[in-house]
């Protein structure tokens, strides 16, 4: 009889997106399916379990950091990667000290079936498709917190930008079922969670069949009405979506939807268009300036997040002032700055005009100061007006924090009544540190 004291204990680190974050959850219940107690990684486990990401390069340098900090907990303890890097280079982590098990994009969700017994290993074992074998689709949805689930709708990508790997790490465009999205999202209610974030790869581009089938059986617009019905969830929350994806179907969608909320984040990665085609991205900045403007047309409130990318390859300073100027003169709401790092097997990696390291580093620090302006200003806009928070479940140094539907981050002491709770509030001034105070205008 397994008991709580003789149960193996599994625990979990997950870099990257929110769509390891919904894939981490979803291996994490394959576990206790079998048995295993879930605990936090801080803790002592018989299992490490590491879901990895290169996206970035500092990405890759934190996982060996990871290993470490596990193997001080529990020297003895089985240590296993999973995710993006160990489909990219499994044999670089099984060659990590201490890593006992690499699985790739197929193999990690059977992890399970991989583990036979707890013994360290010499050197780490390596079990990785070929990524043309990722012919399959897995369902995933995280509900570690209980305020907000991240919901997998689409898995892989068809788009060839230049400096991306995630192509070779997880694979051709799949989606999900909408039948099975629906279900996810019904269990998701059932856990008594009011908000659901919709993630994947490349999610505006859901809809193409499970085997790479180019033909789509629907189209993302007929996901996000089919999911505004769910019952239970009180907000669905769209993740990164490209723009030349985002239609004004959606788009105006949203701004009549009771779920969907007024939050958009749209990848720009470049201002110059120049840059733009050396990206191999599918747009051009003209259309991007379009879709804040229909964004703000249907939702003036509306929160709009961008990704941009310094530092690529050929970029001048003439080309990132571009940038910079573009960007400034653009009715958004806050930037997400990534610098850009040399990534194997990418074309970037083999163009002309390296930009030096401290130059990317100098213009990520411009970038980050706009994106705090940018944040600071659309708070500002949003001072006086009535919204509804969502309420976390984490005391923050006596106090509580939240978020509105158009992704305004408020705060309050500490209440343990207002976790997980829906409040109508009247914004009122920006703290200190950023966040925003208010008043509580209804009465519960």
């Amino acid at each position: 009889m397994i008991t709580l004291e003789n149960k193996k204990k599994v625990a979990f680190y997950t870099l990257g997106c929110k769509l390891n974050f919904s894939e981490t959850s979803t291996i994490a219940r394959s576990f206790e399916n079998e048995g295993y107690q879930r605990v936090d990684f801080e803790d002592f486990a018989d299992i490490y379990i590491i879901n990895t990401c290169s996206v970035t390069e500092n990405a890759d340098k934190q996982f060996k950091q990871i290993v470490r900090k596990a193997l001080k907990i529990n020297d003895k303890a089985f240590v296993a990667a999973v995710g993006c890097y160990a489909q990219l280079k499994p044999a670089e982590l099984a060659a990590v000290h201490g890593v006992d098990l690499v699985l790739g994009a197929k193999e990690k969700f059977d992890i399970t079936q991989y583990i036979d017994d707890l013994t360290k290993n010499n050197e780490g074992q390596v079990h990785s498709c070929e990524i043309s074998e990722t012919d399959f689709y897995v369902g995933s949805y995280s509900i570690g917190d209980r305020t907000r689930a991240f919901l997998k709708v689409q898995d892989g990508c068809d788009y060839k930008c230049t400096y991306c790997t995630i192509p070779m790490a997880r694979g051709i465009s799949r989606s999900d079922t909408i039948e099975n999205i629906l279900k996810n999202a019904q269990k998701i209610s059932e856990q008594g969670i009011k908000e659901i974030v919709l993630t994947g790869v490349n999610i505006g581009d859901y809809g193409k069949g499970e085997f790479g089938n180019k033909k789509h059986e629907h189209t993302f617009l007929d996901l996000v009405q089919a999911l505004d019905k769910v019952k239970g969830i009180e907000r669905l929350r769209i993740s990164s979506i490209e723009p030349n994806l985002l239609k004004d179907e959606t788009i105006e969608f949203v701004a009549r939807s009771k779920a969907f909320v007024p939050h958009f984040h749209v990848p720009l990665q470049s201002g110059s268009n120049h840059i733009l085609k050396k990206m191999k991205r599918r747009y051009l900045r003209e259309l991007y300036v379009s879709r804040v403007a229909k964004i703000k047309e249907m939702m003036p409130h509306a929160c709009i997040g961008v990704d941009v990318i310094v530092g690529f390859p050929g970029e001048t300073d003439e080309l990132f002032l571009e940038t910079y100027h573009f960007l400034s003169e653009l009715d958004i709401s806050y930037l997400h700055v990534f610098t850009y790092s040399e990534r194997d097997n990418t074309e970037a990696v083999l163009m002309d005009g390296v930009v030096p390291d401290e130059v990317r580093a100098k213009r990520s620090k411009m970038l980050r100061g706009l994106s705090a302006k940018k944040r600071n200003n659309f708070y500002v806009n949003q001072l006086g007006t009535e919204r509804t928070v969502l309420f976390e479940g984490e005391n923050k140094q006596g106090y509580i924090h939240g978020f509105t539907e158009n992704y305004v981050k408020v705060k309050t002491p500490w209440n343990p009544e207002l976790v997980n709770t829906l409040r109508r509030v009247k914004l009122t001034k920006i703290d200190s540190d950023g966040m925003v105070r208010f008043d509580f205008v209804d009465n519960p």
